[in-house]
């Protein structure tokens, strides 16, 4: 409970922050004259921060503790969240989201190196996935009602009154959490390198790779960067409009991820929750392809189908986390963290890049889409079908 009051409300902006781009798209590409390439590069900012960060995390959580590397990240991450409210351009406000990114990238991590030091590992991947789905209220927050407080108070205002929340909860973290008592183990005390190499020889990993990889991914990006020019510009809705069904995806992404928790907690199989969870997002997207164009509650549906069925981040997590020792754990959960953020990084500034390029081509907007989740439908196929091959659980 400690950890959930500490941290949580920090992880509320943290999905805030990865998923807010998408209902605001239009003003802030207006307001600071920037196209979709550089828009999917201002999304991918944040990422590439967040991912490129986690071996420095990892490191400091098992040497240091989780304490002082939240305290030192989110004071960053807050100067981050006031500098982009008042960006000028593109060039600032990328370096606005690389602050806010790395300041808030301890906060899951430290979150699930205290469930694994305090609690045992039966109820990791419920604990991980109750956080997570309160957690997703971030994506509530940055759905209808950041819609409607920007068309009140504009876009500035908007993420203003943000940075003043993501300061508030740096201080509440500050104050609360408390580092775990050192692990004891046999095994040598490695360092950074040392820790990542004994990571990338544990074998099942490179089998969960290619899905850790792109399964959050490619829904952070429906969610966070498109689900809103889809709806705006397929579908004719206004920012709005467009917001409300944000929210019902996140909604829906709530509620997958406590579904998935309570039956990873129930049948303790995480390896066929997630397996047959990325085929139903699979169908989901190719359906979207096919049918999303002709009517916008089809398209909604399909989202929310995609978000619940989709994020499987956390028992994805806890069934990685089965294979780390005791000493890594830190190390081990941001190295696949890492791979988790950096695949978004990579789909959302691709994305970006093929939605300019397919637009110079003179494709239409529906056009465009079907092509664009085709592509992401084909990608959570190939990892599934990878990721059918690794093992349950560890050998004993």
């Amino acid at each position: 409970m400690s950890v959930f009051i500490a941290l949580l409300p920090a992880y509320i902006l943290s999905i805030f922050y990865r998923s807010f781009l998408s209902v605001i798209a239009g003003p802030v590409m207006a307001d600071l004259d920037i196209g979709p390439a550089a828009f999917g590069l201002l999304g991918a900012a944040w990422f590439i921060a967040f991912a490129l960060a986690q071996f420095l995390v990892g490191w400091a959580l098992d040497r240091v503790g989780p304490r002082r590397t939240v305290a030192v990240a989110m004071t960053i991450g807050s100067a981050g969240a006031f500098l982009f409210a008042q960006a000028g351009g593109g060039v600032s406000a990328g370096i606005a989201m690389v602050l806010i990114g790395f300041g808030c990238s301890p906060v899951f991590m430290s979150s699930l190196f205290l469930f694994a030091r305090l609690s045992s590992p039966a109820r990791f991947g419920l604990l991980t996935s109750l956080f997570i789905g309160l957690g997703s209220l971030g994506n509530v927050v940055g759905a209808a009602p950041l819609a409607i407080a920007a068309q009140h108070y504009g876009w500035r205002g908007a993420m203003t009154a943000m940075a003043a929340c993501f300061l508030a909860a740096t201080v509440l973290a500050v104050a609360l959490v408390r580092d775990p008592p050192r692990a004891t183990s046999s095994a040598p005390d490695e360092g950074l390198l040392q820790g990542l190499a004994s990571i990338l020889k544990l074998k099942p990993l490179w089998l969960l790779a290619p899905l850790i990889f792109l399964g959050y991914a490619i829904v952070a990006t429906a969610r966070g960067l498109w689900i809103a020019p889809y709806m705006t510009q397929v579908h004719g809705y206004d920012a709005v409009s467009a917001g409300h069904a944000a929210t019902v995806m996140a909604i829906a992404m709530i509620l997958g991820a406590f579904a998935y928790g309570w039956l990873e907690s129930r049948t303790g199989r995480a390896k066929a929750i997630v397996f047959w969870g990325t085929l139903l997002t699979v169908l989901g997207f190719a359906l979207l392809a096919l049918a999303g164009h002709g009517s916008s509650f089809i398209a909604i549906a399909l989202f929310s189908l995609i978000g619940a069925a989709g994020f499987t981040y956390a028992i994805l997590m806890a069934h990685a986390r089965q294979f780390f020792p005791e000493h890594l754990i830190g190390r081990g959960m941001t190295c696949a963290n890492f791979l988790f953020i950096a695949g978004a990084a990579a789909v959302q500034s691709a994305s970006g890049w093929f939605i300019a390029a397919q637009r110079m081509a003179g494709f239409g907007p529906a056009e465009t889409f079907a092509r664009l989740h085709w592509i992401f439908a084909a990608l959570l196929l190939i990892s599934a079908a990878i990721y059918a091959f690794a093992p349950g659980r560890p050998k004993a």
